[in-house]
Protein backbone atom coordinates (compact mmCIF):
# COMPACT_ATOMS: atom_id res chain seq x y z
CA UNK A 1 0.00 0.00 0.00
CA UNK A 2 2.83 2.56 0.88
CA UNK A 3 4.33 1.65 -2.63
CA UNK A 4 0.94 2.38 -4.31
CA UNK A 5 0.65 5.83 -2.76
CA UNK A 6 4.22 6.52 -3.34
CA UNK A 7 4.15 5.63 -7.51
CA UNK A 8 0.65 6.98 -7.07
CA UNK A 9 0.88 10.02 -5.53
CA UNK A 10 0.36 13.34 -8.09
CA UNK A 11 -2.99 11.57 -9.53
CA UNK A 12 -3.93 11.11 -5.51
CA UNK A 13 -3.03 14.23 -4.43
CA UNK A 14 -4.53 15.77 -6.99
CA UNK A 15 -7.58 13.75 -6.94
CA UNK A 16 -8.49 14.26 -3.19
CA UNK A 17 -7.79 17.88 -4.25
CA UNK A 18 -10.51 17.95 -6.86
CA UNK A 19 -13.07 16.25 -5.01
CA UNK A 20 -12.45 18.61 -2.39
CA UNK A 21 -12.99 21.63 -4.35
CA UNK A 22 -16.13 20.23 -6.21
CA UNK A 23 -17.46 19.69 -2.88
CA UNK A 24 -16.72 23.18 -1.56
CA UNK A 25 -18.02 24.78 -5.03
CA UNK A 26 -21.54 22.53 -3.94
CA UNK A 27 -22.33 23.50 -0.38
CA UNK A 28 -20.77 28.01 -1.48
CA UNK A 29 -22.88 27.55 -4.88
CA UNK A 30 -25.62 26.27 -2.82
CA UNK A 31 -25.33 29.72 -0.53
CA UNK A 32 -25.25 32.32 -3.36
CA UNK A 33 -28.14 30.62 -5.36
CA UNK A 34 -30.34 30.72 -2.33
CA UNK A 35 -29.54 33.76 -0.95
CA UNK A 36 -30.36 35.25 -4.38
CA UNK A 37 -33.97 33.40 -4.44
CA UNK A 38 -34.49 34.76 -1.07
CA UNK A 39 -33.57 38.30 -2.12
CA UNK A 40 -36.10 37.81 -5.37
CA UNK A 41 -38.67 36.45 -3.32
CA UNK A 42 -38.54 32.69 -4.07
CA UNK A 43 -37.83 29.67 -2.11
CA UNK A 44 -34.47 27.84 -1.11
CA UNK A 45 -33.57 24.48 -2.67
CA UNK A 46 -31.49 21.92 -0.64
CA UNK A 47 -27.69 20.74 -1.44
CA UNK A 48 -28.77 17.65 -3.61
CA UNK A 49 -31.23 19.70 -5.44
CA UNK A 50 -28.78 22.46 -6.48
CA UNK A 51 -25.84 20.05 -7.44
CA UNK A 52 -27.85 18.30 -9.96
CA UNK A 53 -29.47 21.34 -11.75
CA UNK A 54 -28.28 22.86 -14.51
CA UNK A 55 -27.08 25.96 -12.25
CA UNK A 56 -24.36 23.83 -10.97
CA UNK A 57 -23.71 21.90 -14.27
CA UNK A 58 -22.87 24.96 -16.26
CA UNK A 59 -20.59 26.05 -13.53
CA UNK A 60 -18.60 23.26 -13.50
CA UNK A 61 -18.59 22.71 -17.40
CA UNK A 62 -17.73 25.93 -18.14
CA UNK A 63 -14.33 25.26 -16.15
CA UNK A 64 -13.88 21.50 -17.26
CA UNK A 65 -13.53 22.53 -21.16
CA UNK A 66 -11.34 25.84 -20.74
CA UNK A 67 -8.62 23.10 -18.50
CA UNK A 68 -8.77 20.20 -21.34
CA UNK A 69 -9.24 22.88 -24.45
CA UNK A 70 -5.94 24.44 -22.56
CA UNK A 71 -4.31 21.17 -22.46
CA UNK A 72 -5.23 20.03 -26.17
CA UNK A 73 -3.70 23.14 -27.58
CA UNK A 74 -0.31 22.87 -26.07
CA UNK A 75 0.01 18.95 -26.25
CA UNK A 76 -0.52 20.16 -30.45
CA UNK A 77 1.36 23.28 -30.66
CA UNK A 78 4.40 21.78 -28.66
CA UNK A 79 5.05 19.45 -31.80
CA UNK A 80 6.01 22.72 -34.03
CA UNK A 81 6.54 25.63 -31.92
CA UNK A 82 9.02 26.50 -29.56
CA UNK A 83 9.59 28.32 -26.40
CA UNK A 84 13.61 28.86 -26.23
CA UNK A 85 14.57 28.04 -22.79
CA UNK A 86 11.90 26.66 -21.49
CA UNK A 87 11.44 22.96 -20.10
CA UNK A 88 7.76 23.17 -21.52
CA UNK A 89 9.44 23.35 -25.20
CA UNK A 90 11.66 20.88 -27.66
CA UNK A 91 14.96 22.51 -29.00
CA UNK A 92 14.56 23.35 -32.76
CA UNK A 93 16.50 20.31 -33.12
CA UNK A 94 13.39 18.29 -32.66
CA UNK A 95 10.59 20.74 -34.16
CA UNK A 96 8.15 18.08 -35.89
CA UNK A 97 6.54 14.67 -35.36
CA UNK A 98 10.32 13.46 -35.17
CA UNK A 99 11.20 10.12 -36.75
CA UNK A 100 10.49 6.43 -36.01
CA UNK A 101 13.83 5.74 -34.12
CA UNK A 102 13.35 8.61 -31.78
CA UNK A 103 9.76 8.07 -31.07
CA UNK A 104 10.16 3.99 -30.39
CA UNK A 105 7.94 3.30 -33.38
CA UNK A 106 7.80 0.18 -34.98
CA UNK A 107 10.86 -1.80 -35.96
CA UNK A 108 12.36 0.55 -33.11
CA UNK A 109 10.39 -0.28 -30.25
CA UNK A 110 11.96 -1.57 -27.06
CA UNK A 111 10.52 -4.85 -25.18
CA UNK A 112 8.71 -2.39 -23.12
CA UNK A 113 6.89 -0.50 -25.90
CA UNK A 114 3.54 -0.37 -25.78
CA UNK A 115 1.65 -2.97 -28.21
CA UNK A 116 0.51 -0.43 -30.73
CA UNK A 117 3.24 1.56 -30.59
CA UNK A 118 5.12 -1.95 -32.40
CA UNK A 119 1.83 -2.64 -34.57
CA UNK A 120 2.30 0.00 -37.21
CA UNK A 121 -0.72 1.20 -39.61
CA UNK A 122 -3.73 2.78 -38.00
CA UNK A 123 -3.33 1.79 -34.95
CA UNK A 124 0.37 3.27 -34.61
CA UNK A 125 -0.72 6.54 -35.70
CA UNK A 126 -4.01 6.43 -33.48
CA UNK A 127 -1.83 5.70 -30.56
CA UNK A 128 0.75 8.31 -31.72
CA UNK A 129 -2.02 11.03 -31.38
CA UNK A 130 -4.32 9.63 -28.61
CA UNK A 131 -3.03 11.98 -25.80
CA UNK A 132 -4.04 15.45 -27.31
CA UNK A 133 -7.32 13.32 -29.21
CA UNK A 134 -8.37 12.55 -25.71
CA UNK A 135 -8.04 15.88 -24.25
CA UNK A 136 -9.90 16.97 -27.64
CA UNK A 137 -12.66 14.73 -27.29
CA UNK A 138 -12.71 15.80 -23.18
CA UNK A 139 -12.76 19.34 -24.45
CA UNK A 140 -16.02 19.14 -26.81
CA UNK A 141 -17.66 16.50 -24.28
CA UNK A 142 -17.52 19.07 -21.75
CA UNK A 143 -17.97 22.14 -23.93
CA UNK A 144 -21.08 20.65 -25.10
CA UNK A 145 -22.53 20.02 -21.70
CA UNK A 146 -22.09 23.19 -21.12
CA UNK A 147 -24.01 24.43 -23.79
CA UNK A 148 -27.03 21.96 -22.64
CA UNK A 149 -27.21 23.26 -19.14
CA UNK A 150 -25.84 26.89 -19.68
CA UNK A 151 -29.07 26.86 -21.97
CA UNK A 152 -31.21 25.22 -19.20
CA UNK A 153 -30.04 28.05 -16.98
CA UNK A 154 -30.10 30.96 -19.20
CA UNK A 155 -33.86 29.98 -19.73
CA UNK A 156 -34.18 29.34 -16.04
CA UNK A 157 -33.65 32.96 -16.08
CA UNK A 158 -35.50 34.23 -18.85
CA UNK A 159 -38.50 32.88 -17.53
CA UNK A 160 -38.75 34.36 -14.45
CA UNK A 161 -38.28 37.98 -16.79
CA UNK A 162 -41.38 36.70 -18.43
CA UNK A 163 -39.31 36.22 -21.74
CA UNK A 164 -39.14 33.08 -24.13
CA UNK A 165 -37.33 30.34 -23.99
CA UNK A 166 -34.05 29.90 -26.59
CA UNK A 167 -33.47 26.98 -28.61
CA UNK A 168 -30.04 25.37 -28.24
CA UNK A 169 -29.39 26.87 -31.25
CA UNK A 170 -29.70 30.12 -30.48
CA UNK A 171 -28.00 30.09 -26.99
CA UNK A 172 -24.52 28.51 -28.32
CA UNK A 173 -24.60 31.72 -30.34
CA UNK A 174 -26.11 33.82 -27.67
CA UNK A 175 -23.53 36.59 -25.86
CA UNK A 176 -24.40 34.83 -22.77
CA UNK A 177 -22.39 31.47 -23.77
CA UNK A 178 -19.66 33.32 -25.28
CA UNK A 179 -18.95 34.82 -22.90
CA UNK A 180 -19.35 32.02 -19.88
CA UNK A 181 -16.60 30.30 -22.64
CA UNK A 182 -14.12 33.17 -23.24
CA UNK A 183 -13.94 34.32 -20.13
CA UNK A 184 -12.41 30.94 -19.21
CA UNK A 185 -10.42 30.44 -22.16
CA UNK A 186 -8.06 33.98 -21.62
CA UNK A 187 -7.27 32.83 -18.62
CA UNK A 188 -5.85 29.30 -19.36
CA UNK A 189 -4.37 30.61 -22.33
CA UNK A 190 -2.52 33.33 -19.85
CA UNK A 191 -1.56 30.64 -17.42
CA UNK A 192 -0.19 28.17 -19.65
CA UNK A 193 1.86 30.82 -21.63
CA UNK A 194 3.15 32.53 -18.04
CA UNK A 195 4.62 29.25 -17.37
CA UNK A 196 6.15 28.89 -20.33
CA UNK A 197 8.29 31.75 -20.32
CA UNK A 198 8.33 31.99 -16.75
CA UNK A 199 9.95 28.46 -16.41
CA UNK A 200 13.10 30.32 -18.57
CA UNK A 201 14.20 32.59 -16.11
CA UNK A 202 12.68 31.26 -12.91
CA UNK A 203 13.42 27.23 -11.30
CA UNK A 204 11.69 25.46 -8.87
CA UNK A 205 13.88 23.33 -7.50
CA UNK A 206 13.65 19.56 -7.47
CA UNK A 207 10.40 19.87 -10.07
CA UNK A 208 10.30 18.41 -13.44
CA UNK A 209 8.46 21.34 -14.33
CA UNK A 210 11.40 23.43 -13.99
CA UNK A 211 14.89 23.04 -14.92
CA UNK A 212 17.91 22.57 -12.74
CA UNK A 213 18.45 25.84 -10.54
CA UNK A 214 22.06 26.22 -11.95
CA UNK A 215 21.31 25.85 -15.84
CA UNK A 216 21.58 28.68 -18.01
CA UNK A 217 18.26 30.39 -18.97
CA UNK A 218 19.02 29.60 -22.81
CA UNK A 219 18.93 25.22 -22.01
CA UNK A 220 15.97 23.88 -23.41
CA UNK A 221 14.31 20.84 -23.02
CA UNK A 222 15.73 20.19 -20.14
CA UNK A 223 13.91 19.05 -16.51
CA UNK A 224 15.33 19.49 -13.08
Amino acid sequence: MRRFLRDNGLGLAFGSIFLVSLVGQAFSGNSVLNDRRLTDGGDTIGLWQYVTSSEFAVDVAENWQSEYLQFFLFIFATVWLMQRGSPESKPARRLGAESDEEQSLGAHATAGSPPWARAGGWRTALYSNSLGLAMLVLFLASWFTQSVAGRSAYNNERLVDFQDPVSWGEYVLSADFWNRSLQNWQSEFLAIGSMAVLSVYLRQRGSPESKPVGTPHDTTDEAG
